[in-house]
């Protein structure tokens, strides 16, 4: 049985001291606000060196359970793994939990220092130097994660444009309020989902809360639970999707840069030629994606009061303004 959460600092310690190279136990022990699905501690490994910075990523009470589009963690640090290989920056996997260290599923990743938080990113003077470069960067970021082989790959979901629009036409029905804009987005997607595309390793979160970023720039691609095989023009859509620009909407990649620099930084790392008509498909798409998880959101707030969850629930509308000018356009 797993360590319930308050009570996992003694198996930590005991794991840190026997799975770790070098490793005494374990201190510094504190639960991160980040990571809306899964738990993520902050602790350090404690040496005759001092001390090591380290994450836990563990599933809720250390009890697993399989959902439809999220990944295993133990799958997940594969994929890290795989990853690191590639040249992606990752915080190495120390340490993927067994069932004898009595902590349930996860596993033990090195801490990397930044920052995820898009307001001090894109405004903050610590990192005036990284924004001009982070579009290209995550360019090049891309590129060596699709160019993976998928021979190397574990078992993950095939979800290719049209089957992507599918689900989520599913969700959006399931809650039973009608948005016209949105029907409106659906049947654009139907009639411009990418045919017969080359199916590659996608992140499928790569957005500003999931990259950490230090004063040159992206050091980390944190949170892989949502990684699929899919088209690779997927991810480079959705870190365009106004909703993470946070007000910098002149700076289409992440709000702060532009498609260009991202584009011509992706084909230079040998990522394949970029087609900007399936790059706004699936811009089209996350903006809808958004827009349906807002109104799951919304869903949430009526069983349980969250103001947390109305609130996110009411941005709704402003991916419904979002799609309007991605499909009719003002010149």
């Amino acid at each position: 049985m797993a360590a319930g959460s308050e009570n996992i600092a003694p198996q930590l310690a005991e794991v840190a001291r026997t799975r770790i190279s070098g490793a005494t136990g374990a201190t510094g022990l504190k639960r991160l606000s980040g990571g809306a699905s899964q738990e993520t501690w902050a602790f350090s490994a404690t040496t005759g060196n001092g001390e090591i910075p380290l994450i836990l990523r563990r599933a809720p009470g250390g009890e697993s359970s399989k959902r439809d589009t999220a990944v295993m963690l133990e799958t997940e640090a594969i994929l890290i793994g795989l990853a690191e290989k590639a040249g992606v920056p990752v915080p190495p996997v120390r340490h993927v939990l067994l069932p004898a260290d009595d902590l349930g599923h996860g596993f033990i990743m090195d801490r990397v220092e930044g920052e995820t938080i898009a307001r001090k990113i894109l405004r903050d003077d610590e990192f005036a130097s990284a924004r001009p470069v982070m579009a290209a960067q995550c360019g090049e970021i891309l590129a060596r994660l699709h160019k993976i082989d998928r021979a190397r790959l574990p078992e993950l979901r095939v979800s290719p444009g049209a089957s992507e629009v599918e689900q989520y036409w599913h969700t959006y029905k399931a809650h039973g309020h009608p948005h016209p804009v949105f029907e409106l987005a659906f049947r654009w997607l139907r009639d411009n989902a990418p045919q017969n595309t080359e199916l590659t390793l996608v992140h499928g979160d790569f957005r500003h809360g999931n990259l950490m970023i230090g004063p040159k720039g992206v050091r980390a691609v944190l949170d892989w639970e949502l990684a699929h095989i899919g088209d690779p023009m997927e991810d480079l859509g959705w870190i365009c999707v106004n909703s993470w620009r946070f007000g910098n909407i002149d700076n289409p990649v992440g709000g702060f840069g532009k498609r260009e620099d991202m584009f011509a930084a992706y084909e230079a790392a040998g990522g394949g030629k970029v087609d900007p008509a399936r790059v706004k498909f699936w811009e089209v798409l996350g903006s809808l994606k958004w827009g349906v998880m807002c109104t799951t959101m919304y869903e949430g707030f009526r069983h349980d009061g969250s103001v947390e969850r109305a609130t996110i629930g009411r941005r709704s509308s402003e991916t419904e303004i979002d799609l309007l000018r991605l499909l009719a356009p003002r010149e």
